[in-house]
């Protein structure tokens, strides 16, 4: 095992081209997961590794799959292109966010190592060409390997190397498990796995006895999230649901709570009637599910992260009703069966600087609340997570701290201190925009956004890809309209603010918006000449004297 001593990169006895992605990704040292797992790995070893969300789980598989691929093309006898390694994840967001971390790190030795991911159900003829070729390196959720293992696209009996199974905790709980079962009799008998996983629950150890052998369990001795002064965690009691409605409005209206932010409810109607609600008083937001495209869904995170939009209301699969143990995907009772079964939201999926994270449903496990507030507080950035609740739901949310608290037993959920007397004036107005949105303003703008982004995904995909620049202009927080928005409830009168804000809020401040540089130039060439124009004076010359 390494010397505990050498924290760097460079002790590890990687390669230089490695080492140099590493550092333009701006890496100084290995997280702790990172500088226990790859020492290990690299001796040949199969990990069951535990670490919370946000540490560093990706590259600490990514770094010794592409060093150990690297080291046996440069050294090993020479033999055929083949698939040497295969990355399972459980939603295709996670699929494409592992692939795009290996091909940064692989960016100075593309030539040699091919990633491909094959989690996308719709491009399955150009997956087969893909296939062809057999990269390197495959990242697919379960479904999608298998089915290709079936059609033989593809053979990884006499060549397969290395197993990661991503998320290993969600594996199962997404009904993975008969097609996991089922895939890994078309592996070869021996082979290198590792198994990351933010909890170990009775999934994982199923998990373990199927895939790995003898392996080293890596259960790093760090909190499931970051200390309290890195990450705040709040929980605010609301009577009535309409309080819940009032309070995130009126943090939201007088920018309360500033940056970006993720709101989390617990049903896909919940959160198209949260944005419907929160459109009454021109606050733009997003919501992120699994009924729309593959495209659409990693284009708002992209935009997202870029800083395009301040707030996205998430719907994780879970909670949307993936299956539970021992059920296949889409035969549960009522659930949303226009969503995609293999979307998720917050578990793995990595957000960009997230300031706030705010539970406005209370989450139904303590794992998810987990996995919710890893959203926040990531590379030592901070990070608050408020957690609205109802009287009702009080032994659920001791539930969660309980788990949080560990065995010190001290409070982690602080009360949020906030007078809900001093927001009384908006609560009309609350109440208001609440009945606006109808049932039927719902089912409307899920039907419309659905058109629009199947519309934007599909038939201007080749567009976008000949014009990428244009895909910066297309946004997903437009108003949707179906409810009928009143437009004085936009404006907030300066007696309606409480008197100890007057003067720190401005509820009437628009966010800048991101122009890009081709707006910028269209706006110089229309600019009137005849106003922009500006006359100077210059000096005469003196008159020639006559002859």
């Amino acid at each position: 095992m390494a010397d505990p001593e050498a924290l760097g990169f460079e002790h590890m006895g990687l390669d230089p081209r490695l080492l140099q992605a590493v550092a333009d990704l701006g890496w100084s040292r290995p997280t702790l997961i990172q500088e226990k797992a790859i020492p290990l790995a690299l001796e040949g070893k199969d990990l069951l590794a535990r670490a919370r969300t946000g540490s560093g789980k990706t590259a600490a598989y990514a770094v010794p799959m592409l060093q150990l691929l690297l080291h046996r093309k440069a050294t090993g006898p020479a033999v055929e292109q083949a698939v040497r390694g295969l990355v399972l994840v459980p939603t295709k967001e996670l699929a494409r966010q592992a692939r795009t971390m290996i091909q940064q790190l692989a960016a100075y030795c593309a030539r040699d190592i091919r990633v491909a991911d094959v989690s996308a159900a719709e491009d399955s003829a150009s997956q087969r060409a893909v296939l062809m070729e057999k990269p390197d390196i495959i990242v697919g959720t379960p479904s999608r390997i298998l089915n290709h293992l079936q059609q033989d696209n593809l053979i990884l009996r006499d060549s397969l190397e290395l197993l990661v199974v991503d998320e290993a905790d969600l594996l199962f709980s997404f009904g993975f498990e008969e097609e996991l079962k089922s895939l890994l009799c078309h592996l070869p008998r021996i082979y290198q796995a590792f198994l990351m996983s933010a909890t170990f629950n009775e999934d994982v150890q199923a998990l373990k006895e199927l895939v790995l052998h003898n392996p080293v369990t890596l259960k790093l001795q760090e909190s499931q999230l970051p200390g309290p002064d890195q990450l705040k965690q709040f929980q605010v009691v609301c009577e009535t649901e309409e309080d819940k409605f009032l309070l995130l409005y009126a943090l939201l209206k007088l920018s309360l709570i500033r940056g970006k932010s993720l709101l989390f409810v617990n049903t896909l109607e919940r959160g198209y009637r949260l944005r419907l609600f929160l459109e009454q008083f021109g606050i733009p937001a997003c919501v992120l599910n699994g009924e729309l495209p593959l495209q659409s869904r990693c284009h708002i995170i992209s935009q997202f992260n870029q800083g395009f939009y301040d707030c996205v209301i998430a719907t994780d699969t879970e909670v949307l009703g993936a299956p539970v143990k021992g059920k296949r995907r889409g035969k549960g009772p009522k659930r949303d069966r226009a969503s995609d079964p293999e979307a998720g939201v917050a578990r793995g999926i990595d957000f960009h600087h997230v300031c706030a994270v705010l539970n406005f449903d209370l989450p139904p496990t303590p794992e998810a609340y987990i996995h919710r507030a890893g959203r926040t507080a990531r590379a030592n950035n901070p990070g608050m997570v408020l957690t609205f609740m109802l009287p009702a739901e009080q032994s659920h949310l001791d539930t969660i701290e309980e788990l949080l608290s560990g065995e010190n037993g001290t409070p982690v959920l602080l009360p949020y201190q906030f007078r809900m007397e001093e927001i009384e004036g908006f609560r009309y107005r609350c109440r208001d925009a609440m009945r606006s949105v109808t049932k039927q303003a719902i089912r409307e703008a899920r039907l419309k956004e659905i058109k629009e982004e199947l519309l934007h995904s599909e038939r201007l995909k080749t567009y976008f890809e000949d014009n990428p620049r244009d895909l910066q202009l297309l946004r997903h927080d437009l108003p949707l309209h179906p409810a009928v928005v009143k437009p004085h409830l936009g404006h907030v009168p300066d007696y309606l603010v409480p008197p100890a804000l007057r003067g720190l809020v401005h509820p009437h401040k628009r966010r800048k918006k991101v122009a890009s540089k081709k707006a910028k130039v269209k706006k110089a060439r229309t600019r009137n000449p005849l106003r922009s124009f500006r006359h100077r004076e210059e000096s005469r010359r003196p008159a020639a004297a006559p002859p």
